[in-house]
């Protein structure tokens, strides 16, 4: 998938949140902060099996029963439902750890051979992902693959007149905690700092002072 499929959403819709807040009124990176950050160390979603979130779309097939075979959506509090089986957690998971406990449930029901299950992700919506700051275009953008720095910024339009994107900062929150990332998007574009040039998660915010 090579086309990037994004939206900005207004001020109004974007999540509260006092700690991205107070992320981002905390001094900028300068260079020689940069230049320290082990970037190596950031972790590739490209790299692992996709996560489920809100809104991606399921094909989920049971070989030989397509009566249990259905198409889903994860709704906003992270669940599906299947037929025989109701219920299930899916966001936060992949693919492959959910078609695992499909498979265990449904021995329940099919007795006579193993259930074979395949879980396709028709449809990505949740890859969601902030620009925010001294760029023309503020807002939440989603893309239907895993976007870069200078990706992002590029739907964000650019660094704006009043920008200092030398010192961008990328926020990410994950099971380490709030971290900020210092990134020199000019060093990105030119070539300079090209380990700069991080993959985003889901959830991430690029901000240009």
């Amino acid at each position: 998938m090579s086309s990037l499929l994004a939206f900005a959403l207004p001020a109004s819709a974007l999540p509260a949140s006092a700690l991205l807040a107070s992320a981002l009124l905390a001094p900028a990176g300068c260079a020689h902060t940069q230049r320290r950050y082990n970037y190596a160390a950031e972790p590739d979603p490209r790299k692992s099996e996709y996560v489920l979130g809100p809104s991606d779309v399921l094909k989920i097939t049971v070989w030989h029963n397509p009566d249990l075979s259905s198409d889903a959506i994860v709704r906003p509090d992270g669940t599906i439902t299947l037929p025989l089986i109701g219920d299930l957690r899916a966001a936060g998971r992949t693919p492959g750890q959910l078609r695992a406990e499909i498979t265990q449930r449904l021995t329940t029901f099919i007795k006579d051979e193993s259930a074979i299950v395949t879980v396709a992700v028709s449809g990505i919506n949740s890859y969601r992902f902030t620009v925010t700051g001294n760029v023309e275009h503020q807002g939440t953008f989603i893309a239907n693959h895993v976007v870069t720095v200078a990706e992002a910024v590029t739907l964000g339009g650019g660094p704006n007149r009043f920008a200092t994107p030398e010192d961008a900062v990328l926020i990410r929150v994950d099971e380490r905690g709030t971290r900020r990332i210092p990134v020199d998007i000019p060093g990105i574009l030119n070539g300079t700092h090209p380990e700069q040039d991080l993959p985003l998660f889901a959830g991430d915010t690029l901000y240009v002072p």
